[in-house]
């Protein structure tokens, strides 16, 4: 009888420590709630994913940082921004940052002006040799333009109030559109940019600032190119953005609106020049 006793007893006791558990049935939901959601960096390559490698390296230098990164080609922009958009809803990737290479770096400019169309907050956009000039969504809180063609420009679209940063390299003879996206100085300047980004998240964040401007730049908009002298030195021309879009001779409008980049034309009819108010200068 005492046997018998001993086991109705343990059976009463493990049925409370069930029920007892079984009263919360929130808490591993609510903990997976709470968890911090990581930074997610989505590179895209450009054509034929042979020529943007450099995305590939410096995914891998991002990755010994302990950042999560996803590298794919420029055609799958979409289906990644339906990814980001989802795991951003469900507390898991935040923030988003933007990086692709010369096909890949117009996806990525494709690609914020998706999420934004969704309400998907955008923290920071790179990108390497774009083949034209896009406007910035309003989603995005820092875009740092990469470019060693003067026509490429990334200009401010319409109720964009984050920071943008044209970055001229044509005056150093050692980088062209093949390995612009495999420069050291220029992995150098991407990976601050998103170190920087994800450390201003964290911080902000708690407080219940806005993630898409949880890193701000010193001024509220940096509308800058720095142009890379060949000597490497940090002495820099700069120079504003391009102007506003405008009628070309035959009527037609140069507009440059997202999925068909405008070519910007070297005249100084069609450009407005101005001296940048927060110099972006790459690190030595």
């Amino acid at each position: 009888m005492s046997a018998c006793y001993r086991i109705g007893a343990f059976g009463v006791l493990a049925a409370a420590v069930m029920l007892a558990l079984g009263s919360r049935p929130g808490t591993a939901q609510s903990r997976a709630e709470t968890a911090q959601a990581r930074a997610h960096v989505y590179l895209l390559r450009g054509l034929m994913n042979i020529f943007s490698l450099g995305m590939d390296s410096l995914a891998e230098e991002l990755d010994k940082r302990g950042v999560h990164t996803t590298v794919s080609n420029h055609s799958e922009w979409q289906s990644l921004a339906d990814q980001a958009a989802s795991n951003y809803k469900a507390h898991k990737d935040d923030p988003i940052i933007l990086i692709g290479h010369s096909l890949g770096a117009d996806a990525v400019m494709q690609m914020a002006a998706y999420l934004n169309r969704k309400n998907i907050p955008v923290a920071l956009v790179i990108p390497f040799d774009g083949t034209g000039s896009f406007s910035t969504p309003a989603n995005v809180g820092r875009l740092v333009n990469l470019t060693q063609r003067n026509y490429a420009y990334m200009r401010p679209g319409s109720g964009f109030h984050g920071s943008l940063a044209n970055v001229d390299v044509s005056g150093d003879p050692s980088i062209d559109h093949i390995n612009i996206d495999k420069s050291p100085r220029l992995h150098t300047r991407a990976i601050s940019e998103v170190l920087a980004v994800i450390k201003g998240h964290r911080v902000a964040t708690p407080s219940g600032a806005n993630p898409s401007l949880a890193n701000p730049p010193p001024s509220a908009r940096e509308d800058s190119s720095a142009r890379i002298p060949p000597d490497g030195s940090d002495v820099a021309k700069h120079e504003g953005i391009p102007a506003p879009p405008q009628k070309s001779s035959n009527g037609a409008t140069n507009s440059g609106e997202i999925g068909e980049p405008a070519r910007r034309e070297n005249s100084s009819k069609h450009a407005t020049r101005q001296k940048a108010v927060h110099p972006a200068e790459l690190p030595d």
